[in-house]
């Protein structure tokens, strides 16, 4: 399975200043990223389970803020950190979310538009925003530990009222690929949404992509995501927990092969053991890329998805995708925050 390569035709704005297709549009929580480095003991103080992503309400994300130390703010949620990848990869990207008219939302809006990803990005009209209730921009705290490895507590705020009256449905049918965010499946309206993004994909030729976000987020969902990729998905991410948790498998081999029988092309990531292609021909293993120092591994999966999906959209095979997908997440890993500091163009040469 590939999407059209968009290295030719209609993948940039006319000099007319029409508009062409976009790559990748992808549909996620709008979220600000409050990023700090801590030691395990905080986790415990303040009840989170190490490596997953726990939805909080603001009462509760306000007591994990004071436990922090100085902490980095930056536009978040794995689908807009996915989204900012294939911008910076050179492809052609959109989001689609929902921000409140605050600071916070000023500061996503921002920060995305900046790394030259098209918006779908809504603040609520007439609403001023309301810090004690959802009408706020959705904020992610994440406490970066020792050992790299990052736990975040999310409190999604107006983000978690994204529904189908939202989805800026000219953006999503213009998009070769529309990625979609497991974890907005944690809210009915947003839920709804989504089912709304994948008619507007279908109808419109595109594929559909969904990352399944977090095991926590499996074991709630598991049947409903199994429904979806009988007939809604045509491309399926995962890390090796997460498929594990899927598919119901003892093991991984056990996992691979039940994703195949998917028919889907599946990508699953295994942190340092690189990453596992299924779903073209035999299963293809692609090592990690060396990195000298995990600093922080928040937004691995997101940067592997945005190298992959920017492959797929350009003509590369699956093994150069995952390949290209393994050199954006060490790129992240190798320093604090989500968002790549160096120009990932350069991977692709």
């Amino acid at each position: 399975m590939q999407a059209t390569d968009s290295s030719t035709g209609d993948a940039r704005p006319g000099t007319d200043g029409t508009v062409g297709r976009l790559d990748v549009v992808a549909v996620g929580s709008a979220l600000v990223d409050v990023l700090t480095n801590a030691s395990a003991d905080l986790l415990e103080r303040v009840g989170l389970t190490k490596g997953t992503m726990t939805l909080v309400d603001l009462q509760s994300a306000a007591r994990v803020y004071r436990e922090m130390g100085p902490a980095t703010e930056v536009s978040g949620g794995s689908a807009a950190n996915t989204a900012v990848g294939v911008a910076m990869l050179g492809g052609r990207a959109g989001y689609v979310g929902k921000v409140a008219a605050d600071e916070l939302g000023e500061v996503f809006v921002h920060d995305i538009g900046a790394a030259g990803v098209e918006l779908g990005v809504l603040a609520p009209p007439n609403v001023p925003a309301d810090p004690s209730s959802d009408r706020a921009t959705g904020r992610c705290l994440v406490i970066v530990t020792e050992d790299g490895e990052r736990t975040m507590a999310t409190h999604l705020g107006v983000a978690s009222t994204l529904g189908p009256e939202d989805l800026d449905e000219e953006l999503v049918s213009r998009a070769r690929v529309v990625y979609l965010e497991g974890y907005l499946w944690d809210v009915e309206v947003a839920k709804a949404a989504m089912r709304r993004a994948i008619e507007v994909a279908h109808a419109s030729g595109a594929l559909v992509a969904i990352t399944v976000s977090d095991p926590f987020c499996v074991r709630r969902h598991q049947r409903e995501f199994l429904e979806l990729l009988r007939s809604d998905v045509d491309v399926l991410f995962a890390n090796e927990e997460e498929a594990l948790l899927l598919f119901g498998s003892p093991g991984f081999d056990a996992a691979l092969s039940a994703a195949e029988e998917t028919g889907l092309l599946t990508a699953v990531t295994r942190g340092p053991a690189g990453s596992v292609v299924v779903g073209c021909a035999d299963p293809i293993f692609v090592r990690a890329e060396p990195v000298e120092r995990v600093v922080d591994t928040t937004g691995a999966g997101d940067l592997y998805a945005a190298g992959f999906l920017y492959g797929l959209t350009h003509g590369q095979d699956p093994e150069q995708c995952a390949r290209l997908g393994g050199l954006c997440a060490a790129e992240v890993i190798s320093h604090i925050g989500a968002r790549p500091e160096v120009d990932l163009r350069e991977l692709t040469s």
